[in-house]
């Protein structure tokens, strides 16, 4: 049996304007999801994925031969066509994956809810690219689009620094330890972001320049660096009012949390998955609880 394993993914700073060469934060995620292949003596790639409760959630039967993967049956017809979609782009890239005479069985594990957006497309990504012995970042390319940070995030184990150079992903890992990480939060909006649906409205609205391409990479060095709460809250609320600037969205706090005393920061695409929140512990979840926000997570809970 063969086993692969990817870590789901945060974007601290820089989301949308990672995909115009903007220098992001992004932090791994102790939750993650995995793939154990074992082969069978027919010719068939037999799926099921396991939620994190460890139920079935999905499974498709593919049939395969003469270079081909055919979808045979499946109990979610949107979910199996894209899998099929993400197999055969990778067979493209390595003609020589699913060309054996026996066939598999796999099994894909999510450690995390499907609707927490911590990257259940891209660590399985991530997952059938290490199987099928191709890069990651080009499978990627190939079938759902975005910056690539999420498979920088499911390859590694430490926070990284990422942008896009010359269309190429350039990946520094980082040492992202706060003397202040008590006082940060994740907050699930009891809501799904689909990235590609936000990535398409922000390419449909952004009024996007080089300078401000450059506050942003300057806000994110100086994140790197703080020392302080109090800094860490100014450069994120800094960073909030530009992002929705450029996006001309209004800023979570501002549109849902008016009454926060400190600071709230969109992680990714705005208006869903989780948000960052800082301040002293009994206060924020107190407070989002009688928002009836209830998934409230420590940093160190969260973050590899």
């Amino acid at each position: 049996m063969k086993r692969f394993y990817s870590h789901g993914k945060l974007l601290l700073t820089a989301e949308y304007v990672v995909l115009d060469g903007a220098k992001a934060l992004a932090l791994p995620t102790k939750f993650g999801q995995s793939l154990e292949i074992e082969s069978i003596n027919q010719s068939k790639l037999l799926w099921q994925s396991f939620d994190y409760k460890n139920n079935i959630w999905f499974e498709a039967n593919y049939t395969l031969g003469h270079g081909t993967i055919n979808l045979n049956k499946t109990n979610n017809e949107t979910i199996a066509l894209k899998l099929l979609e993400v197999l055969t782009a990778a067979k493209q890239l390595n003609p020589m994956f699913l060309s054996e005479n026996n066939g598999f069985e796999a099994i894909a594990k999510l450690e995390f809810p499907n609707d927490w957006g911590l990257g259940s497309s891209s660590t399985l990504l991530n997952n059938i690219a290490q199987w099928a012995l191709v890069d990651a970042f080009n499978l990627s390319n190939a079938t759902f689009g975005g910056s690539g940070y999420d498979i920088a995030c499911a390859k590694n184990d430490t926070a990284i620094a990422y942008s896009i150079i010359d269309n190429k992903p350039k990946i520094e890992r980082i040492s992202f330890n706060k003397s202040f990480e008590n006082n940060l939060f994740f907050v699930h909006l009891n809501r799904k972001q689909n990235s590609r649906d936000s990535i398409k409205t922000y390419n449909n609205n952004k009024s996007n320049s080089a300078s401000t391409i450059e506050k942003i990479n300057a806000i994110s060095n100086k994140v790197l660096n703080c020392d302080t709460l109090k800094t860490f809250e100014t450069l994120i609320s800094e960073h909030e009012n530009l992002i929705g600037t450029i996006t001309k969205q209004t800023p979570i706090k501002t549109r849902l949390f008016k009454d926060f005393k400190n600071e709230i920061k969109s992680l990714g695409g705005w208006n869903g998955d989780f948000v960052l929140a800082t301040g002293e512990k009994d206060y924020v979840k107190s407070y989002f609880k009688n928002k009836g926000y209830t998934t409230i997570l420590d940093y160190k809970d969260m973050v590899l």
